[in-house]
């Protein structure tokens, strides 16, 4: 398989993968990864929170639509991830921070969101955050929810004062 890694004007390329190496140690050693195909590209996306605005994606949903931090129970949520992705099963647990679309109360997409830690990076202390294994039930997809979700989360992200939002391993291939 092949990464893809994204720099901005404040992160060159070589910075972005010394992040992904504090965060990912070994990663390319992992039995999983080595078995992926060649033909698999990922994207490693960075976004300089600072700038993010927020404003700039202005999706509009009926009332039936709305977006926050999930209160269910775990086993619910899980048969829904496993519609998306049933490996991700095991990476959404009671203590996560899980953040949905939802549609009449319903989820219809969800993310974890992660603190991944603060790094020193050219003598740049940078605290890292993300959505993760984002989804969108097969039925809601291109509607915009999944979207305008990770738009919340990452402007979540910013108001909690993180430097960076970190997109690992988006399979684009």
């Amino acid at each position: 398989c092949k990464f893809r890694f994204h720099e901005d004007k404040y992160m060159n390329k070589q910075e972005c993968i010394q992040l992904f190496n504090y965060l990912h140690p070994d990663f390319f050693e992992s039995e999983s990864v080595r078995a992926l195909p060649e033909e698999y590209v990922f994207d490693e996306m960075i976004l300089y929170l600072n700038e993010f605005d927020s404003s700039k994606y202005n999706k509009q949903f009926d009332d039936s639509v709305s977006f926050g931090f999930y209160n269910g129970g775990m086993d619910e949520l899980r048969k829904k991830v496993e519609k998306v992705e049933q490996h991700w099963t095991p990476f959404f647990n009671e203590n996560d921070r899980i953040f949905c679309g939802y549609i009449n109360g319903k989820v219809a997409s969800f993310c974890l969101v992660d603190n991944m830690g603060i790094y020193e990076i050219n003598g740049h202390k940078l605290k890292i955050g993300g959505a993760g294994c984002v989804g969108t039930l097969p039925e809601y997809r291109d509607k915009g929810i999944g979207l305008t979700m990770v738009k919340y989360v990452t402007q979540k992200l910013k108001e909690e004062g993180y430097d960076y939002s970190y997109i690992h391993y988006t399979y684009l291939a």
